[in-house]
């Protein structure tokens, strides 16, 4: 470790000794969280905290209180000055918990030692209202992914119903949504020069909740719109569907406008963005002091999360890639902020001194790894633009897909003392690399990006994500055709001829999302059999607030069309599609056969096994594609939550010992 490791100072605090060893009789802001305290840029609340600290402020930050016992973690360092800020942590608490067919996880990466178990369902809404409880006078603002993409009404998949805004759930004061530091930092400043919490409610990316008499009598206008209430959404689907354009066609433009939605008596009002972030801002932020490493609370312990981005280095914020299943750009936003090549290679040089680095770079990356520096070439019209993507249908014209930028930094920071190797384990959008721009010199620095990337980047295994083979679940996917993947492993196997390396493309599939039936899985087997892929990284699709995907797993429909979209809802007809990922398994194959009879292409059992016979049994030719509201309707998050502690507390709590 550091040197740092040995002065807790170097670290917020995280007890009353801590607060006493600096002297502080007082704090001004108290973060709760829901992961371990990792002081490392990459950590939500490490950022915000380490923000609000260069602002003048005392923060502390409590990590994982515990929430089943006398509530003494939220008690320890009394009330703060200005607010308490809470976030569930880098995960939706819900994907943190629970695998896509409702199974209980039984590991955490975000918590020491991967231990389950010490954080609640929900921890945004748990931990504000024992903290209102206890301190009734005190704001609490509650930002974090978590909270901010469930900033109003939107499905829930683990309780198989639409939940209102979990800021009238929780009963927060204020929500921040997308990337914090700056409200963050608006609301600290207003609070310590005097401004009652109530005032707040023009704080941009921030939503509040006011009287139902604020609400405008225009449905919709240049400045707000007005969405379908609560109470309209859970009656008509289709409105429900209406209100998540607006939302997501608000959140990708640069000059959005004011939501508002009725809940019951109250109207959550949710203000425009921040214009997107300068590169200057961006890189104020990486020169905060983080030590980098795990509060020493935690020494001998491991936090899987940290280990995976230890020695990793984010270049820019943001992604225009849009794809349906994925809340990135629903809480980055769609616009790139990039650092500047400076503060990268001052981050580099940083993490180079790290006692136990060895010379390699886990990743240098981002939400997807080639979108450094990458803007409108024309940004009047990028100001206008509200597409969810700048990559479906097709590239943008106006995308400016320089590639130059990145291939220079990877090449200066790949000249840096103690750097062996840098290697990208961020995903990489292969159809970037295969597009082909108007300027020549854009397509030359592709081709090298390219070449630069295979050869000298690559540990091995370049991980990618086509997601599907169909044609038709792609494009609900809003993703480029297969055609695409399979030029780019063209390229790739190429590559690798001439240098003559022996380097293996691992592709990402994705079951069940919407639009996919179990032949477009099946097609997807023989598709991949004779690319000579035996699938490792696959996944059944799991709905998460805020996403398109999401919407039509809900709705059963398009939001921007009204067509209907088949979806797999039951256990059964996830469990058929996902089968199709394991074509080349001996004991998976009978089950293959039976549903490919029952689906009518035989035809395709010969592309996967050969000529073969079938003797095997026909499955009951009445079962059929069904959709109920939940493949298990007997779920229910609180009891597992429940039946998890005690069994968690039974094994692991000595008698009268204190849980941590």
């Amino acid at each position: 470790m550091h040197d740092t490791a040995l002065n807790q100072q170097a670290w917020l605090p995280t007890t009353r000794k801590e607060l006493e060893a600096r002297g502080w009789d007082y704090v001004d802001v108290i973060l709760f969280s829901g992961d371990a305290y990792v002081d490392h840029p990459s950590f939500g609340t490490a950022v915000i905290g380490r923000v609000l600290e260069a602002e003048g402020l005392r923060v502390a930050i409590v990590p994982q209180p515990n929430w089943r016992d006398d509530l003494r973690d939220f008690k320890k360092l009394g009330r703060p000055r200005l607010f308490f800020g809470i976030s569930a942590g880098a995960m939706d608490s819900m994907v943190n918990h629970y695998t896509a067919n409702k199974r209980l996880r039984s590991d955490d990466a975000y918590t020491p030692d991967g231990r389950a178990g010490m954080r609640p369902d929900y921890p945004t809404i748990v931990y504000t209202r024992i903290l209102k409880q206890l301190y009734p006078d005190v704001p609490v603002v509650i930002g974090g992914i978590e909270a901010s993409l469930r900033r109003v009404t939107h499905y829930d998949y683990w309780e198989d119903r639409l939940r209102p805004s979990i800021l009238i759930e929780s009963g927060a004061d204020i929500l921040v949504y997308g990337m914090g530091e700056r409200p963050m930092r608006e609301i600290a400043g207003r609070l310590q020069a005097g401004d009652p919490i109530a005032s707040l409610t023009n704080i941009p990316q921030t939503s509040v909740v006011r009287p139902a008499g604020d609400i405008p009598l225009a449905r919709e206008s240049d400045e707000h719109i007005v969405l379908a209430s609560h109470e309209e959404c859970l009656r008509d689907k289709r409105k429900q569907a209406r209100n998540f354009c607006h939302v997501e066609e608000e959140s990708n433009r640069q000059q959005a406008r004011l939501l508002w939605q009725s809940c019951g008596d109250k109207v959550v009002c949710i203000n425009p963005p921040y214009p997107v972030m300068t590169g200057n801002e961006l890189d104020a932020i990486y020169v905060l002091p983080f030590t980098r490493l795990p509060h020493p609370r935690y020494r001998g312990k491991t936090i899987p999360a940290y280990e995976m981005i230890k020695f990793s280095v984010t270049l820019h914020r943001g992604c225009f890639g849009g794809c349906a299943f994925c809340t990135i750009s629903a809480h980055q936003g769609k616009f790139i902020t990039s650092r500047s090549e400076e503060s990268v290679l001052q981050e580099v040089r940083k993490v180079a001194s790290m006692p136990d680095f060895k010379g390699y770079l886990s990743d240098l990356g981002g939400p997807s790894a080639n979108m450094y520096r990458m803007t409108g070439r024309n940004p009047k019209a990028c100001a206008a633009c509200k597409r969810p993507s700048c990559l479906f249908p097709g590239v943008c014209p106006n995308l400016h897909t320089d590639h130059a930028p990145l291939l220079h930094l990877y090449r200066a920071v790949d000249k840096l003392p103690g750097i062996k190797k840098s290697f990208i384990g961020s995903g990489v959008r292969y159809d970037l690399l295969q597009h082909r721009s108007a300027d020549e010199a854009v397509n030359t620095a592709t081709r090298e990006y390219t070449e630069e990337l295979i050869t000298r980047h690559v540990s091995g295994r370049l991980k990618v994500a086509p997601e599907h083979t169909s044609s038709q679940v792609l494009a609900y996917m809003r993703k480029p055709e297969f055609k695409q993947f399979e030029q780019f492993r063209r390229t790739f196997e190429r590559i690798n001829r001439e240098y003559g390396l022996n380097q293996q493309l691992i592709p990402y599939f994705i079951s069940s999302h919407p639009g996919c039936r179990p032949v477009d899985m099946a097609e997807l087997a023989t598709i991949t059999k004779s690319l000579n892929f035996h699938l490792e990284q696959v996944q059944d699709f799991t709905p998460t607030p805020m996403t398109l995907a999401t919407e039509i797993y809900y709705t059963g429909i398009n939001p921007y069309t009204g067509e209907k979209v088949f979806t797999a809802h039951s256990q059964e007809d996830k469990i058929a599609q996902r089968q199709f990922f394991f074509w080349y398994k001996p004991e998976m194959r009978r089950s293959i056969e039976q549903e490919l009879l029952r689906i009518g292409r035989p035809d395709l059992i010969e592309r996967l096994y050969g000529k073969v016979s079938v003797t095997r049994d026909i499955p009951n030719p009445k079962r059929k594609e069904t959709r109920p509201s939940s493949y298990n309707p007997n779920f229910n998050p609180e009891k597992r939550r429940q039946a998890m502690a005690l069994k968690h507390n039974n094994r692991t709590t000595p008698p009268g010992k204190k849980r941590r």
